[in-house]
């Protein structure tokens, strides 16, 4: 039987839902205060970089790709002195564990955990330097925890294929937001979060409507197209570790944390524009 790029992206997406609590949840976000960084996104520059270790902001830019690098430089390395990275690491599991125990309780996901893994065992690390690095971090021991790990690195080695995909369609960090926010209904979101002054996104719709990518209305269908595109390579790259797993087990899993995420989207954890996408 054979996984296709489309049942990948779902079993992917099932998983993401638990994982991008850490993102969201609020016990999270206090964990970070404990740190005292007060530049723009501190924490959450700092828990997903740990893995690189007390890194430069250059690694930082160009592995995270779509943040302004001024608002990384303003972040990194002064997350590095106020605390080492392991401790970034952990107050974001901290916060996350809250989260997920407040909202799922304790339910039993050791068979979901044990396909999950599998999945990862199947992922490799050339040409994913985000993945790489996360893939050499110890698993946590509360069994739901693994479940969001496993999120994680399936999300990092999907993340370093998007920037391939992006690249490969020639989106520059800025192109790439304003394409994709166009696409996902996102647009306020990554447009206040991101970094970029309202100069250097004006300029970026200027240099994707010079291409008929965008017009007065939103995405042209030039630019549905090379969206399209950008989500079927991402796709295609992200296959290995579900085809590791195999397509009977990939359904398997969907099943099992469908009810998890369905959960955590009713919580009201996760913004509006992600809990439309279901």
């Amino acid at each position: 039987m054979t996984v296709t790029p489309a049942l990948a992206r779902r079993a992917w997406g099932t998983l993401e839902t638990l994982h991008v609590t850490g993102f969201f949840a609020p016990e999270v976000a206090a964990a970070y205060d404990r740190f005292d960084v007060l530049a723009t996104r501190a924490g959450y520059f700092a828990a997903r970089a740990s893995a690189f270790g007390p890194c430069a902001p250059e690694l930082v830019v160009s592995t995270f790709y779509v943040f302004a690098p001024q608002l990384v430089r303003a972040a990194v390395p002064a997350v590095w002195d106020a605390a080492p990275p392991a401790e970034w690491a952990a107050a974001r599991r901290e916060g996350v564990a809250t989260r997920l125990h407040d909202v799922l309780g304790e339910p039993d996901v050791a068979e979901a955990v044990e396909l999950a893994r599998e999945a990862c065992a199947g992922l490799t690390p050339a040409g994913r330097p985000l993945y790489a690095a996360w893939s050499a971090v110890e698993w946590p021991e509360d069994a739901l925890m693994q479940l969001w790990h496993a999120g994680l690195l399936l999300r990092e080695h999907r993340g370093d294929g998007h920037v391939t995909a992006l690249l490969s369609a020639g989106l520059d960090p800025v192109e790439a937001l304003v394409t994709g926010g166009l696409a996902s209904g996102s647009t306020d979101f990554v447009r206040t979060t991101r970094g970029w002054t309202d100069e250097e996104w004006s300029a970026g719709v200027e240099r994707l409507r010079a291409r008929g990518l965008v017009d007065d209305d939103g995405l042209t269908q030039a630019g549905r197209d090379l969206r399209d595109d950008v989500e079927t390579v991402t796709d295609f790259l992200a296959v290995e570790g579900w085809a590791h797993l195999g397509e009977e087990r990939l359904h398997r899993l969907v099943e099992l944390v469908t009810p998890l995420r369905e959960r955590m989207l009713d919580s009201g954890t996760l913004p509006d524009w992600i809990r439309s996408r279901g």
